[in-house]
């Protein structure tokens, strides 16, 4: 009996069951936890945003040096200071990507084009009349 053969097997489940593992809970946390660094850290001034507590209101300044910011809420403009990792959300818009051109917007791009090119062919052979005249 090859007692050396099992103890390898043995060793590629435990290597398998890790790599599972790192694959299923360890990754994606991480991934996560570095997305969330990431939208608290670029938060700005007038960003709506919510806390971990349910607070909402509109971030008023920002404060690095504490790594804080403060909010203000409700009608009567409550002030309220926060450190950073208590943002569960920011809930202000994305600034959307332009729209796509349409096909008259292209069309007219390129007419636009086109008549720069016959100006400036013109006004060039404008000059060149006036430097022939001029000699």
């Amino acid at each position: 009996m090859n007692m050396g053969g099992n103890s390898w097997i043995i060793i590629l489940v435990y290597v398998a069951l890790f790599a599972a593992l790192y694959f299923l809970l360890i990754r994606p946390n991480s991934k996560k936890k570095k997305k969330e660094q990431e939208m608290r850290n670029n938060i700005e001034v007038g960003d709506d945003i919510t806390t971990i507590g349910g607070i909402q209101g509109r971030i008023i300044a920002v404060k690095e040096d504490e790594d804080a910011f403060v909010i203000e809420t409700g009608p009567d403009r409550t002030k309220m200071k926060f450190k950073k990792w208590a943002i569960s959300s920011v809930d202000t818009p994305s600034k959307a990507p332009a729209p796509a051109p349409t096909k008259e917007d292209k069309l007219k791009e390129l007419q636009e084009r086109r008549e720069a090119k016959k100006a400036a062919k013109q006004a060039a052979k404008e000059e060149k009349e006036a430097k022939k005249n001029n000699q």
